[in-house]
């Protein structure tokens, strides 16, 4: 071999390593740019005026911002229609952009490890093995409104969807709840401890959260309400799950109440909707 050509095959090899090592995630963000360069649909204007109150609360630049992401989500989630149920660009749209508002922030790398979402025409039917507190197993029904999945599937009621969409104010949001649990998922089961990132602190996270379940349940043993509804009470993964959807919803109520929790998750999610 020539030195010509080996100095060719050496600045061949330095370049191709680094293209191996870094190439899907460049394409990646390559193709998310174009993406997000083209412009937002008019049409898909309109379905969020119509359908999400919250988006016209939302100033300027976070609307862009949420329009980009939306736009992303689109493009690389499939939606899959159950029970018959034909999915249409509404749906599409009114899913994506109400999940994009978990990702403001810029948590979450646009739900990398969700492959699909599965949309059934309303509240749907799941059976259930449990085992009860003698460790003997026990099947169960169960009607959802929403579920997620680790293995990359968010299944969704349609019905739900919109309901939730339409009053932006009551605190519960079936796409924030289960998209959430999507977050809480990257790294492993939901178990109300999401990455936080490198600048996050999980010590502070775990003592927040934990002492905000604990004493949930007992408010509830001694059967006082609040703001927290008693679903979250069912487990840390859901615990984090309303959480969220309160802090979206009803983010100064939850700054009142439950300062600390509150803190956190504006931490988490990079945003705080109380200046929205």
């Amino acid at each position: 071999m020539t030195s010509a050509a080996a100095l060719l095959f050496l600045a061949f090899a330095l370049l191709a390593v680094p293209a191996w090592l870094w190439g899907p995630a460049w394409w990646r963000s390559r193709r998310r740019a174009r993406v997000q360069a083209q412009a937002f649909p008019r049409a898909w204007r309109q379905i969020l005026r119509r359908r999400m109150p919250a988006f016209a609360r939302l100033p300027a630049a976070v609307q862009l911002r949420l329009r980009k992401i939306t736009q992303v989500l689109l493009a690389e989630k499939p939606f899959i229609g159950c029970a018959g149920l034909r999915v249409s660009e509404e749906m599409r749209v009114l899913v994506a952009a109400q999940a994009a508002l978990l990702l403001l922030g810029g948590r979450g790398d646009y739900f990398r490890n969700l492959r699909q979402v599965l949309l059934y025409p309303g509240a749907f039917v799941v059976d259930r093995i449990k085992p009860d507190a003698l460790g003997l197993a026990h099947a169960t029904r169960q009607v959802l409104a929403g579920e997620s999945w680790q293995q990359g599937q968010v299944i969704l009621s349609w019905d739900d969807v919109l309901s939730g969409a339409a009053d932006p104010d009551d605190g519960r949001n079936v796409v924030l709840h289960e998209f959430a649990h999507q977050l809480d998922q990257d790294q492993g089961p939901a178990n109300g401890a999401p990455w936080l990132g490198r600048h996050g602190d999980p010590a502070r996270w775990r003592a927040v959260l934990g002492a905000e379940f604990a004493q949930l349940q007992q408010r509830l043993a001694c059967g006082e309400t609040g703001l927290i509804e008693a679903y979250a009470a069912t487990d840390a993964a859901e615990f984090f799950a309303v959480s969220s959807e309160l802090f979206f919803e009803q983010s100064h109520a939850l700054a009142a109440a439950h300062p600390a929790l509150h803190a956190e998750l504006a931490g988490y999610y990079g945003v705080d909707p109380r200046h929205w």
